[in-house]
């Protein structure tokens, strides 16, 4: 079945690309349609016998990859940083919201569910690092790691990508900002607290919802809100600069959550906040609206007209500054709400800045031996 972009953008039925609930436990997508640069469709249709059969159930796949570049380059002038690493493609987490599902349509793969089972992990990570730490050009600034998908989702127990990289940025004292929910971190104290000590590292953790019930539908393979704020402790007793991003705020879903997020972000030992506004890009809209349709029908109007209200009346609006907050009377009062109470509990103040003056470039092979 032919498919053409604008059509995909418009948000097309679902309906027709939905699996079994059997088959997508433990899973926040419904649909695994296409990616949008994909000019056929698979629609699963009967064959016509009536015979029950038990549906396989979906399964993590892994792949590797071999990049070219290691380090990621923007220009954005709404993000705090001009360089990032992602270890993997794809997040096990399948958190519905994330504004990364549309990358995994470069890979031909679906921003649903293949999102969440069919994953790249890139072992050869650290390696490349080194040899672009090396580099006579290089000029030394913060990196920020897991900017589009989790460097501590489950896959990096197994593949152990992110430690690696830890491992060759601590080596050459280069600073790193992390971002993550994944309650994994944990299992890198050691490295994390020495570039603590060396002025090296921050991390940002991601708390959406203090309700494990929403947070189990929403980010189904997440920790739960409780063990992300004992991250937040373990992260704050150790000496480790946290950050707690209640991001995203949903409207109509957990908007009235804000106060009581740093609330209890504050009495973990969080020492600043940060917040943004949901986002529903590209694919990322209908997959949202069909997963509130399936699990909060009675609020799903609320939520989508409180998320055009903010964007023009589209989904979602991609112009810088306002992609992350959205415009309007409602964004200013999520605004002025969380300001205040940030200030009340002082989560208001900046992270420390990361230390450059460390940096000292890796010692790698030569890639020809000398001749004599």
């Amino acid at each position: 079945m032919d498919k053409g972009f604008q059509g995909f953008r418009a948000g097309q039925d679902l309906a027709a690309h939905r699996l079994d609930d059997r088959q997508r436990r433990g899973r926040a997508a419904a649909s695994n349609r296409a990616g949008r640069f994909e000019r056929q469709e698979r629609v699963a249709e009967s064959d016509g016998w009536d015979l029950e059969e038990a549906l396989p159930v979906l399964r993590t796949e892994v792949r590797h990859e071999r990049l070219r570049r290691v380090i990621t380059y923007n220009r954005a002038p709404d993000l705090p940083f001009d360089r990032s690493i992602n270890p993997y493609r794809g997040c096990e987490h399948g958190c519905i919201y994330c504004f990364a599902r549309p990358t995994h349509a470069w890979l031909g793969l679906s921003a649903g569910l293949d999102f969440e089972t069919r994953l790249v992990a890139r072992p050869g990570a650290a390696a490349g690092l080194e040899r672009e730490l090396a580099a006579p050009g290089y000029r030394v600034a913060p990196i920020a790691l897991g900017t589009n998908t989790d460097p501590y989702q489950p896959l990096e127990q197994r593949e152990g990508v992110t430690r690696a990289l830890l491992l060759v940025l601590l080596r050459s004292r280069h600073p790193v900002a992390i971002v993550t929910k994944g309650r994994l971190i944990l299992r890198d104290l050691d490295l994390l607290q020495e570039m603590a000590e060396l002025g090296l590292v921050r991390v940002g953790i991601s708390l959406t919802t203090l309700d494990p019930a929403l947070s189990r539908r929403m980010e189904p393979r997440a920790p739960a809100p409780a063990k992300r704020l004992q991250v937040i402790r373990a992260l704050a007793e150790a000496g480790i600069p946290v950050r707690v991003m209640t991001s995203p705020i949903i409207p109509g879903l957990t908007d009235h959550e804000v106060e009581a997020l740093l609330q209890a972000a504050a009495d973990a030992g969080a020492q600043a906040a940060s917040w943004v506004m949901l986002r529903l890009p590209l694919e990322v809209a209908p997959l949202f609206r069909d997963w509130l349709a399936e699990h909060y029908p009675d609020r799903a109007g609320r939520v989508m007209r409180r998320v055009r209200e903010m964007h023009g009346g589209k989904d979602y609006e991609a112009k810088w500054g306002l992609r992350m907050r959205g415009s309007g009377a409602y964004a200013e009062m999520i605004a002025q709400r969380f300001a205040t109470c940030a200030r009340r509990l002082g989560l208001d103040r900046p992270q420390p800045g990361l230390r450059c003056d460390l940096f000292r470039a890796p010692e790698v092979a030569a890639r020809q031996l000398p001749l004599f």
